[in-house]
């Protein structure tokens, strides 16, 4: 079986310049709701202890008193911080950022 081979000329495809970023090619992101959540701490209990809870009750944490907090974004660690009280309202001073590797790490 004798078939013709033929050459087939492709066009040349210009290269087209490297678009700069520009804030407005993300701007279509910023108004994307985003729930940022901060971690006091956490415990573990049985339903019967939950079901004794009153007011004044104290709950213990796991964590220590002083140990900064830990500021999610759609349940991911982001930063943590600490409490601060801002014009009779409860605020969070960031102290430490996660790097992008980190954030990373944490979505295995």
């Amino acid at each position: 079986m004798n078939q013709d081979i033929q050459d087939h000329e492709f066009e040349n495809l210009k290269e087209e310049p490297q678009k700069q970023f520009h804030s407005r090619d993300i701007e279509f992101l910023l108004d994307i709701p985003v729930e940022l959540t901060v971690q006091l701490g956490k415990t573990k209990m049985l339903i019967k202890e939950l079901l004794q809870l009153g007011q004044g009750s104290v709950v213990e944490l796991e964590k220590l008193a002083g140990e900064p907090m830990e500021i999610m974004a759609n349940s991911r660690l982001i930063a943590r911080g600490e409490v601060v009280v801002v014009n009779e309202k409860f605020g969070v001073r960031l102290t430490d950022i996660i790097s992008p590797s980190e954030r990373l790490t944490q979505l295995k």
